[in-house]
């Protein structure tokens, strides 16, 4: 098991409704989000691929796995922070994000960074 502070990813996400990319009457509904990643630890480390959990409100569940984010597998330095947003694509108004980076540090250990989970909402859908 990794030294936990010596390994330290934080992930956060910030979610945004896209209006003008959505349709509701044909059930699909776009959503934005800017996820930046600190390397809070002691160690260099770099982002090898992802592993999403999308779930929308009626429980129907996509998983996405992948190489890296955006196209990219960046190297992060203790201290230093990478910034990218993507997009996902719902079937209902509200659903939530959550899943692991998967990174490599520089002395060869194997680890996950946890993405929080986060909620994906059309405004005025929650209470």
């Amino acid at each position: 098991m990794p030294d936990t502070d010596k390994y330290c990813i934080k992930v956060e996400s910030s979610p945004l409704f896209i209006p003008e990319q959505s349709d509701p009457e044909a059930q699909r509904y776009l959503f934005a989000y800017t996820i930046t990643i600190v390397n809070v630890g002691d160690v260099a480390a770099q982002l090898v691929s992802r592993h999403w959990i999308i779930t929308d409100a009626n429980n129907e569940v996509q998983e996405v796995r992948g190489l890296g984010v955006v196209g990219k597998q960046p190297l992060l330095k203790p201290g230093e922070s990478f910034q990218y947003t993507s997009g996902s694509s719902l079937t209902t108004p509200v659903g939530t994000m959550k899943g692991t980076y998967q990174m490599v540090a520089e002395d060869g250990t194997h680890f996950e960074a946890e993405i929080p989970e986060f909620v994906l909402a059309m405004p005025r859908t929650l209470h």
